[in-house]
């Protein structure tokens, strides 16, 4: 008769070779989070930036399959339970698609536009976003 450590080793051997150990961990760590969080609490009002943030990263956690994160990623940000159209959200940063782009998250395209240009001595400037939490900066400036 196997003894309650073998018996443990055996179901954890067999969850991890059929791919569902780390599932099921992440399902744990999802619901309870859901149990923890307090829905009393308001969360403030997502700004158009972090809308589309968000949606950019559960659609590559949901391409990736890291459903339990896109789910816990829903629940804390107070992101829209329903993703945003992928067209919709590809209009508002700009960017057209081919037919080969659309079968891969839109973070992936833009990675490799970035990654892959051309200008090889060229480096994108990058503005800062209006954060609707940020507090404003000093207009201060020292004596010289």
């Amino acid at each position: 008769m196997a003894t309650i450590t073998e018996l443990k080793c055996a179901v954890r051997d067999t969850l991890e070779s059929r791919g569902v150990l780390g599932q099921l961990k992440a399902r744990i760590r999802a619901e309870v989070f859901s149990a923890l969080d307090d829905q009393r609490e308001p969360r403030p009002p997502l700004s158009h930036e972090n809308l589309l943030i968000n949606e950019l990263i559960r659609e590559y956690l949901e391409f990736n399959k890291y459903r339990y994160t896109a789910s816990v990623l829903t629940a804390e940000s107070g992101q829209p339970e329903i993703p945003l159209d992928r067209q919709f959200l590809a209009n508002e940063l700009k960017v057209t698609e081919d037919a080969s782009s659309k079968s891969v998250p839109l973070l992936y395209g833009l990675m490799s536009h970035f990654v892959n240009s051309n200008d090889k001595g060229g480096k994108v400037f990058l503005r800062g976003a209006s954060l609707p939490a940020a507090a404003p900066a000093s207009s201060t400036v020292p004596d010289a």
